[in-house]
């Protein structure tokens, strides 16, 4: 089984939206050939994402949001920080660290700031991508 550690944009794609682009992901954890792992900061950084006044618009069900959240990703304990690759954004540094210590098959992100890590994620063995990269039967 494949592993991933996916980022807040992707999450509120997948949980609140319905984003038809995380299809392939949505379909890879309800059948279980992908484990996403994350960590309690990585839950709380969405739920005051969800606060924010800008997703109003979409009037989250933050409970139901967090519920799916909790049902779909296993929890794991952070990961230190890595030398090893560092993000611009201190705030994304916390999904490489993870997924480099769990050693993951995907960082899903729409992130630029992760997105531009690729390459040198790439020679540490980690997949940095969007979510509509993953194959239908990953």
């Amino acid at each position: 089984m494949a592993a991933a550690v996916i980022d807040t944009n992707v999450v509120l794609e997948l949980l609140l939206f319905a984003d038809p682009r995380t299809a392939a992901l949505r379909a890879a954890l309800a059948a279980g050939r992908l484990r996403w792992l994350a960590t309690r900061a990585m839950r709380d950084e969405l739920q005051r994402v969800l606060g924010r006044p800008m997703l109003q618009t979409w009037r989250p069900d933050v409970p139901t949001v967090l519920q799916a959240f909790d049902e779909r990703a296993v929890a794991v304990e952070p990961a230190p920080t890595t030398p090893l690759l560092r993000c611009r954004d201190g705030d994304d540094q916390m999904f490489i660290d993870l997924a480099l210590a769990q050693r993951v098959d995907w960082l899903l992100s729409r992130d630029r700031a992760v997105l531009a890590l690729r390459r040198r994620a790439a020679a540490l063995g980690l997949a940095i991508g969007e979510p509509e990269q993953l194959a239908p039967a990953e």
